[in-house]
């Protein structure tokens, strides 16, 4: 049912982005294409895309600000609060996109999905507007908060973001070198210092260490444009005084089974994130909700594959409920208005074995989807579980579900689990995330059913959230565990000293 479901997104009018959404992305192109160029050398064209992106909202209570922000920075005057009008406006046009693509989504598959609660002032929003040339009301509070940001007080390390980003943006990609780069290094230490901080101290250091890695940009013959405008839009408006301290608390507490569909590895230079997607049976037999749950820690670049599982070890009941397959009884566990729940390891226990794709198959259907707060409504966050059976696999690795090709993008399979392309290739069912990328939509495999030596057997990416269970794969992480406990000791030493 679901591969039919799929079939009608991928090859129906479903599968569109809606009304507008071609002049919406248009609008965001030439933003961005100035900003490659940077701010500060504006030809005639690129003026006028800028220009164009603020008379998008000239029917909006955001026009004014926003044609101000624009006819001065065309002008030569940016500042830091006409810098973030304009980031306030390129994302409220990248979050109606993501509304409409996640309406279209959520109607192909059934899927119901939870409202984002209104904000206190009455900025809340509303999800799955068409797109038009003029901004659906549904992005517009997301862009209201952020342009209203700009006139508070800046913080001395908030103020370093800003600061560096404005740098960036009058710079353009295409100018920037090692110095601009590493200006942001004291600035990303200064934020990790702060708990509250953090969450920008790793974007931060990720959108630098990309731009590091690219250096001299000004010869590269291909640039991620769209991803490092969207990492320079969200990194601005985080930056904003009182965003972070401001951002979702735990709007209730939750208890009931918990039931894992996968993990999602999202790793970097300096960070790495496990992202657990599962539903939840409330204890009080409510119905069903799709959630997330997330463990983060730092790390270092030497520290990849299976042993990156070694630096959550204080998270040992996860990771035991991944390894193991296992469900997770919770208690008064608190879960933000995202759907994300706030993970705590004494408030859980492991119940009894459950199966990925057998969860899947008894939940997913009727689950509530949670709401997606406004500064995450970009069209590259989409990641929605489902489980899709009945495909053959196409000689490029693609799923075709009857004459309707859904591309299997295996490069997002971490390295730190089983789960291989080649698996993917063998497989008869997979949990997966469905993403929009690059104008299409793709499914992230999480687990899969495949045949092993003729013998059906269930891989996941969390397999080996306690260990490689495949002897080459744990010889090698022996050895870069050896690494860890080597710099774990070493930062004690400088702790004590």
């Amino acid at each position: 049912m679901l591969a039919v479901q799929l079939a009608a997104l991928l090859g129906g009018d479903s599968g569109k982005a809606g009304e507008g959404a071609e002049e919406a992305l248009a609008l965001l192109d030439g933003f961005d294409d100035a900003l490659v160029h940077g701010l500060a050398r504006l030809a005639d064209e690129r003026a006028e895309a800028v220009a164009a992106l603020a008379a998008a909202f000239a029917a909006t209570p955001l026009g004014d600000r926003l044609a101000e922000a624009a006819d001065a920075v065309v002008s030569g005057s940016i500042t830091q609060e006409h810098l973030t009008a304009l980031a306030g406006g390129r994302v409220a046009l990248s979050g109606a996109v993501h509304d409409a693509l996640l309406e279209s989504l959520d109607t192909a598959l059934g899927r119901e999905r939870a409202e984002w609660p209104p904000a206190p002032d009455g900025l809340g929003t509303t999800g799955g507007a068409a797109v038009q040339p003029a901004v659906q009301p549904a992005a517009q509070p997301a862009a209201q908060s952020a342009a209203q940001s700009a006139v508070q007080p800046a913080g001395n390390v908030l103020g370093g973001v800003r600061s560096w980003l404005r740098e960036l943006a009058i710079t353009g990609w295409r100018g920037v070198d090692h110095d601009l780069v590493s200006a942001a290094d004291q600035i990303v230490e200064a934020l990790l210092a702060a708990p509250d901080l953090r969450r920008l101290a790793v974007l931060l250091d990720g959108f630098a260490a990309e731009l590091r890695a690219s250096c001299p940009i000004g010869s590269a013959e291909h640039l991620p444009v769209r991803r490092w405008a969207d990492l320079w839009t969200r990194a601005l408006l985080l930056s904003q005084d009182g965003v972070l301290t401001a951002e979702p608390r735990p709007a209730a507490t939750v208890s009931g089974r918990l039931l894992v569909l996968g993990v999602d590895v999202h790793e970097h230079g300096t960070a790495v994130q496990f992202q657990v997607h599962a539903v939840l049976e409330p204890a009080d037999g409510g119905r069903p909700r799709l959630l997330r749950t997330s463990v983060a820690v730092a790390k270092v670049d030497t520290i990849a594959g299976p042993a990156l599982w070694k630096l959550t070890q204080r998270h040992k009941l996860l990771l035991a409920a991944l390894a193991d397959r296992r469900c997770v009884e919770i208690t008064d566990m608190p879960l933000l208005d995202s759907g994300d729940l706030v993970w705590d390891d004494d408030h859980a226990f492991v119940s009894k074995p459950a199966d990925p794709l057998a969860a899947a198959r008894l939940c997913l259907s009727g689950a509530l989807a949670p709401a997606v707060p406004p500064l995450d409504r970009v069209a590259v966050r989409i990641a929605e579980p489902v489980l899709v059976e009945g495909y053959k696999v196409t000689k490029d690795g693609s799923f075709d579900l009857g004459g309707t090709v859904l591309a299997v993008d295996a490069q997002r399979l971490p390295e730190c689990g089983p789960l291989t392309p080649k698996l993917v290739a063998a497989s008869s069912a997979c949990v997966g995330l469905v993403r929009w990328d690059a104008g299409r939509w793709t499914l992230q495999p999480l687990a899969v059913q495949a045949k092993v030596k003729r013998e059906a057997v269930v891989v996941a990416t969390g397999d080996w959230a306690l260990g490689p269970t495949d002897p080459k794969a744990a010889k090698a992480e022996a050895r870069a565990a050896d690494a860890v406990t080597v710099l774990r000791e070493r930062a004690g030493r400088l702790l004590r000293r």
